[in-house]
């Protein structure tokens, strides 16, 4: 049996589009964000948590309380950004009228003195805040 073939199949043009070397960039580069936003976040002062048996959350309303850091070398900041201890008061107060949430939260490296810790807490009492916390992490 003999069969004619179209010819215009053959000679018709078969574009495609292949997604694969597509689909293999776009995973490259969401690994590159996902590596480089983690090391974002861990930037700022290096601080050693003191250990807690203990430890509870704080619950926020907004989830973004106004975190002051305070290095073992005695620098303060808040939210990553430096505060002289003569400033501290006007800096907690900048940094909780422009936040929904008036929660201070205590980051301090374990060796700083215990005046440290109250000074930053009269501090953020006298600049508004509501609840003030001391961040601590679980032992082990």
């Amino acid at each position: 049996m003999a069969m004619k073939i179209d010819e215009t199949v053959e000679d018709s043009i078969f574009a495609e589009i292949n997604i694969t070397p597509l689909t293999d960039i776009f995973l490259v580069l969401l690994i590159i964000f996902m590596i480089s936003s983690s090391a974002m976040l861990e930037g700022g002062l290096q601080v050693k948590l003191p250990t807690a048996k203990t430890t509870s959350l704080t619950k926020t309303k907004s989830g973004k309380p106004i975190y002051v850091t305070v290095a073992k070398d005695g620098k303060i900041s808040v939210n990553e950004k430096d505060a002289p201890e003569e400033q501290l008061i006007v800096t907690l107060k900048e940094a909780i009228s422009k936040s929904d949430e008036r929660t201070v939260i205590i980051r301090g490296d374990e060796s700083i003195f215990l005046g440290k810790a109250v000074k930053i807490m009269d501090a953020a009492r006298t600049a508004g805040a509501d609840k003030i916390a001391l961040a601590t992490q679980p032992p082990g």
